[in-house]
């Protein structure tokens, strides 16, 4: 059996920059911020589904730190706008 060793450095880049995209926090209860969430998290993962596509189709030339920028590109285009969710027991927000 062979050893586990740590990611390489591109790998975690590219799945923490998944990560960062998807890892949005829950909408307060407010009207209209559970479809803003919603919208926030479907656009996020579009681009993420886009990077992940072109470096499925193209396992050749695999770039994961351009891929890893480009989802943190469009993550930078897409702040968080709505209100997000916080616990009236703990005061943790999302």
């Amino acid at each position: 059996m062979s050893e586990r060793g740590p990611l390489p450095a591109d790998v975690a880049d590219l799945l923490s920059a998944v990560l960062e995209s998807l890892d949005i926090p829950l909408p307060s209860p407010e009207d209209g911020d559970a479809r803003a969430h919603c919208r926030l998290l479907h656009l996020r993962a579009s681009d993420v589904r886009v990077a992940l596509g072109a470096l499925l189709a193209h396992p050749e030339y695999p770039d994961l730190r351009a891929d890893a920028a480009y989802i943190r590109k469009g993550t930078a285009k897409l702040p968080v706008t709505y209100t997000p969710f916080v616990s009236c027991r703990t005061g943790e927000t999302g």
